[in-house]
């Protein structure tokens, strides 16, 4: 699906003063905004954003957004290495 944001020219104009690309942007932040919302997943906004795994994970922390990860995650992933003898 393809969305046209109407923007006026002299605020546009101001939006891309210092670089960058504004279709860019705005698709990162509403991307985001949804994500937060609980409206799309991680695997989405990667989707929707075109990133690899290692980079969405520097995308979201970039954007303030760190996974959850608690004791239990922790302890699990430790069980398992232990298992694999690691």
């Amino acid at each position: 699906m393809e969305v046209t944001l109407h923007i006026p020219d002299e605020i546009a104009a101001h939006l891309t003063q210092g670089g960058g690309d504004l279709t860019r942007r705005a698709l990162e932040s509403f991307a985001l905004e949804e994500l937060r919302a609980g409206r799309i997943t991680e695997p989405e906004l990667r989707k929707m954003l075109g990133l690899a795994r290692i980079q969405l994970d520097g995308f979201l922390k970039s954007h303030g957004i760190y996974q959850d990860y608690t004791l239990e995650d922790f302890e699990q992933e430790r069980q398992a290495l232990k298992d694999l003898g690691l």
